[in-house]
């Protein structure tokens, strides 16, 4: 019979920084769900919406590396709380492309100073160096999955 093998799961990276990232989110989650009534998803939705309008729900998905299911439940809920608007893309009548409304930027607009603050207090824990190195280790581990876009400056 093979040995059996623990998986020491303190030490296993892919659990720690799986619990690292559900920690961090929760806690500015826990502020935009009290004030606006939105989940850790529906906020990502919206904030790569906010960035890039004219996106169909796969792209969405890509960006933020969600499951499509739970983007489109997201997406849905949006939708009916006419924070998100459907519309048929021009290029190809079966598609379909997603933007924010007036009230959706709205909220986004509130959201985005929070999120960068929740951020900033964060980072605020880590030498200058400290930073640093730990957005090359994330770039070097798991590039983002939203593509640069050309002469980003943010």
């Amino acid at each position: 019979m093979p040995p059996h093998h623990a998986l020491d799961f303190a030490r296993f990276l892919p659990y720690r920084l799986s619990v690292a990232s559900n920690t961090i989110s929760q806690a500015i989650a826990a502020d935009y769900e009290e004030r606006f009534g939105l989940s850790v998803t529906q906020w990502r939705v919206m904030a790569i919406l906010g960035r890039h309008d004219d996106l169909a729900a796969r792209d969405v998905a890509q960006r933020t590396a969600m499951d499509k299911v739970a983007v489109s439940r997201a997406l849905s809920a949006l939708i009916e709380r006419g924070f998100v608007r459907r519309a048929t893309a021009r290029e190809d009548r079966r598609a379909s492309r997603l933007r924010l409304t007036a009230a959706g930027r709205r909220v986004h607009d509130k959201i985005v100073p929070m999120a960068i603050e929740h951020e900033r207090r964060l980072l605020a824990r880590l030498s200058e160096e400290e930073q640093r190195w730990l957005v090359r280790i994330l770039d070097a581990l798991a590039p983002s999955p939203e593509p640069a876009d050309e002469g980003d400056d943010q």
